[in-house]
């Protein structure tokens, strides 16, 4: 191919020419290498194996790279390689042989084996550091570093480390749209963009010091921490409260270089590094835990700084430590158990109630109705005698019977369970047993707790105490005056009837069934039954209980 020359057009017309040297008779190729319409060349170069390149493009999708190698062509579409899309600008050898691709769609494009049948190819894009995937043109230094050209600028890149540099106006180019590459003869690069021509010497790859990231602010809650005006590079674990969740930090980074532009990453724990422009990051709504925080500054040839660190610890919010959780947890069984507790005390004390009923219906009504049928047998067998006074007693009796179930059936309804209730209900038992006997009453009653709620057994013990005592003076005493005194004093019931009657002599052992019965139920209720009785000077009986275990039941 020595002496050949190749030539493509653009316009009105699109075509690749090749004049063979010796040759007067220019040959038209662009049917053989489908350019046309769809598809146009737009670059040669050969490689240092003899191989002519050709590069073209296209915008309907028709791009291809054209291998010319011992007199045929090879076309390598983009239907098979993707990457071969847009338009190739350049096409470059380097001094080791590799080809370089400048396209404006897909960036840089290298090939490392150039008479591979198989296209394998390294890109290079704005991810890898290049300023722009729009690239027009490529070159190379004596040292070996590729440049090139783009629409913001022009980047170099070391192909052994992968670093890149970036240069712009800012360094003396006339434009950021590099359009033109070239390498002379003495080794100096020129590039051209649409204001200018530049010139550039390079000069030896020099060892490069990476930057410094330094932590120069810190924020918590909007509240700012104690940083050195010179910046940190560490700073120790802060212990922070479980409501202060929003922390900003400020940092930055300098360059070895005067005037280098830095770029900055950070993550906190061990998440991805997040590129940023910003020089202040916030982080809102942090849970509890423990954090670090790392910042680090970038160079424009991917050189990294040794990040900046910070430590820090959000409290946990005492309703989730452990042992709060462990006290609710406590508590929670504690109250469960009491009123498992109370509520078993309750069908305990329910249990117990239905049990006295029972007795006393055994007691009071089965002894009752006993009697009335021993006394109706021996009446039947006396009745031809006229003897009377036994249907007389069995009235009685009935009628003792009728009045014990009334009170029982009394003090089981809740519509009677309050002290005014049971203070009528004694008055009225006092006045009709007393008024039958022409006795004369006084009877004192509480004026204040009248709403206080009294408990079944309270009621009901109370009261048969009450009628025993009334019962007892109204048959036994021949008393013409009763004084009966009720009286709740903050906590403590009393109960006193004193009479005026013939008294008796108080034998514990000859105690009748009803002081023995009034002395049990006193005891039930953990109260106190006094009894003083004198031969002609008449009887006092004093009770005397406390509320607070009483009202307590009435809540179960």
């Amino acid at each position: 191919m020595c002496g050949d020359k190749w030539i493509t057009t653009h316009g009105a017309v699109i075509e690749l020419w090749r004049l063979e040297s010796g040759s007067d008779s220019w040959q038209n190729l662009s049917s053989v290498l489908g350019i046309g319409t769809t598809r146009g060349g737009s670059a040669f170069v050969e490689d240092k194996a003899g191989n002519l390149w050709i590069g073209t493009g296209s915008d309907a999708n028709d791009t291809a790279l054209i291998r010319y190698r011992d007199g045929q062509f090879k076309i390598f579409t983009q239907a098979e390689y993707p990457l071969l899309s847009g338009w190739m600008r350049d096409l470059f050898v380097d001094d080791k042989g590799r080809l370089w691709i400048a396209d404006t769609i897909t960036g840089v494009l290298r090939l490392d084996d150039v008479n591979a049948d198989q296209l394998d190819f390294k890109r290079y894009t704005p991810a890898e550091g290049l300023s722009s995937i729009n690239v027009s043109c490529v070159t190379e230094d004596e040292f070996g570093r590729i440049y090139v050209g783009t629409g913001r600028g022009l980047d170099r890149l070391n192909p052994e480390t992968g670093q890149v540099e970036n240069f712009t106006i800012a360094d003396a180019l006339p434009n950021s749209d590099v359009q033109i590459a070239y390498r002379d003869r003495k080794n100096n690069l020129w590039f051209g963009t649409v204001n200018g021509l530049a010139r550039f010497k390079p000069e030896p790859e020099r060892r490069r010091e990476p930057p410094n990231a330094l932590i120069t602010g810190l924020r918590v809650s909007g509240i700012a921490q104690p940083i050195s005006i010179l910046g940190e590079r560490e700073i120790p674990t802060l212990e922070l409260d479980s409501d202060q969740r929003q922390v900003t930090v400020d940092f930055i980074g300098l360059g070895t270089n005067l005037g280098e532009r830095l770029k900055y990453e950070y993550r906190l724990q061990e998440s991805d590094w997040t590129p940023t422009t910003e020089r202040t990051v916030n982080f809102a709504n942090l849970a509890a835990g423990d954090y670090q925080f790392a910042v680090r500054a970038e160079t424009a040839d991917r050189i990294y700084s040794q990040p900046a660190t910070l430590s820090f610890k959000i409290a946990v919010p005492v309703w989730q430590r452990s042992w709060f959780v462990a006290s609710v947890l406590l508590l929670t069984a504690l109250a469960i158990y009491l009123f498992y507790k109370n509520r078993l005390a309750r069908l305990l004390q329910m249990e117990r109630m239905r049990t006295r009923i029972a007795t006393d219906l055994h007691d009071d009504i089965g002894a009752n109705l006993t009697r009335i049928s021993l006394l109706s047998e021996v009446a039947k067998q006396k009745s031809e005698n006229g003897n009377g006074n036994l249907l007389t007693s069995i009235a009685d009796i009935a009628r003792e019977s009728v009045a014990s179930m009334n009170d029982i059936v009394w003090a089981i309804s809740p519509d009677h369970d309050s002290l005014l209730d049971l203070t009528r209900r004694m008055r009225r038992h006092a006045e009709e047993v007393f008024a039958l006997r022409d006795v004369d009453l006084e009877f004192n009653a509480p004026t204040a707790d009248a709403d206080l709620k009294l408990s079944v057994g309270v009621r009901r013990d109370v009261l048969l105490i009450f009628k025993e005592a009334v019962n007892n003076a109204a048959k036994y005493s021949d008393c013409s005056r009763v004084e009966i005194d009720f009286c709740v004093d903050n906590t403590i019931l009393f109960l006193q009837i004193k009479d005026n009657g013939k008294g008796f002599e108080i034998d514990s052992e000859n105690d009748g069934q009803g002081l023995r019965s009034m002395t049990r139920r006193a005891r039930a209720l953990g109260g106190n039954l006094r009894i003083d009785s004198r031969v002609e000077e008449g009887t006092v009986i004093e009770f005397e209980m406390s509320l607070l275990k009483n009202r307590s039941e009435s809540r179960l």
